[in-house]
């Protein structure tokens, strides 16, 4: 908007300025003009300034991405931050350390010399579990891309056990190590946590989701749904907590895209040929992982494409080298033939 007013200042300003001296047809009606009408050509400059200014306001799509500061997170925001003038991002981090943390990977690693840079203006600090802090974070926003994940962590002594009983005793069923939770449990994380970003949203005015989960969630024995302890004291069901979170955003009303990755690799995007399904059919496969760059990239088109609107979907790619590489990625949905995930075939594990 500023830019605008300027342009329109100078521009409206340059107007007046030529239009007193092509209808003046002698110095002496020149003179006349600029004495007398000074004012007169003020509101017009400032009417021309106006005018200007609202035509050359942003238009930029206003998207705030959570869980910015992890590994997927981080490359939506690289790539909506390459996208310059067509986005205006906002990352939202737990803390002010790992916001520090996430500008210097922006600026010195994932961000070339010609990109824009990524400013502290951008960082918003906040908890998932804060509805208060959530609904100022999204005032304003067009769109919310949802990166947020409980994160395993596996336990050093389990790690020790496990490697003593495979490398020492050469045990055949070693077992395998104890999960805890980086960042809280996926109850708190994947469903209370999600689902007050949803809310906020609705709140906020917001129009589109963006909702990054994980495959695996029509599999009731699905080995994630068993690493980790869940606040009740059984297993963490990450999967089953992140469907549940999936279909409350669906039940809101809200435009949506849920994208449902397989293994995630942190290899360059762009290289491979991607290729989607619906209710865990990929996973029937030998290969279903893809690069996080990719998921990011299909995150980040379907802000902008109509063809990804009201959307749930599984994402994989082919091993690198197999097949051409997907570049056309409203192509990719078409295959789809208009399917969705079923959330009927959601196992039911959690309450």
């Amino acid at each position: 908007l500023g830019l605008g007013l300027g342009l329109g200042l100078r521009f409206g300003l340059g107007i007046s300025l030529s239009a007193g001296l092509s209808e003046s047809p002698t110095p002496q009606a020149e003179l006349y003009f600029f004495s007398l009408q000074p004012y007169a050509m003020m509101r017009l400059a400032l009417a021309a300034a106006l005018l200007l200014a609202l035509l050359g306001a942003s238009d930029a799509l206003k998207v705030l991405v959570t869980g910015a500061a992890g590994r997927t997170g981080s490359l939506v925001l690289q790539q909506l931050v390459k996208a310059g003038d067509q986005f205006e991002t906002k990352a939202l981090v737990r803390t002010e350390k790992s916001g520090k943390k996430l500008r210097r990977k922006m600026n010195r690693r994932l961000l070339s010399r010609g990109d824009p840079k990524f400013s502290k203006e951008a960082i918003v600090s906040a908890d998932v579990t804060s509805t208060e802090a959530l609904a100022s974070a999204m005032d304003g926003c067009d769109a919310l891309v949802v990166c947020t994940s409980a994160v395993p962590k596996p336990k050093m002594r389990s790690i020790l056990k496990f490697m003593w009983k495979k490398m020492v005793l050469r045990k055949a069923d070693p077992g395998r190590p104890e999960f805890t939770w980086a960042s809280g449990p996926p109850e708190d994380v994947d469903w209370t946590g999600q689902k007050n970003q949803f809310d906020a949203a609705v709140a906020a005015g917001v129009k589109h989701v963006v909702l990054v989960g994980s495959m695996g969630g029509t599999q009731k024995d699905n080995f994630l749904n068993s690493i980790g302890e869940g606040k009740d004291g059984g297993p963490g069901n990450i999967l089953a907590w992140k469907r549940k979170a999936e279909k409350y955003l669906i039940e809101t009303g809200l435009t949506y895209t849920i994208v449902h990755p397989g293994g995630l690799l942190n290899e360059k995007g762009q290289q491979r040929q991607l290729r989607v399904g619906v209710d865990d059919e990929l996973l029937a496969d030998a290969y279903r992982s893809i690069p996080r760059a990719d998921v990011a990239r299909v995150c980040v088109h379907a802000l902008t494409s109509d063809k990804y609107r009201n959307r749930s979907f599984d994402l994989a790619s082919f091993k690198a080298g197999e097949g051409a590489v997907t570049e056309e990625l409203d192509a990719l949905i078409d295959s789809l033939e208009g399917k969705n995930c079923d959330y009927g075939k959601t196992p039911e594990l959690v309450a």
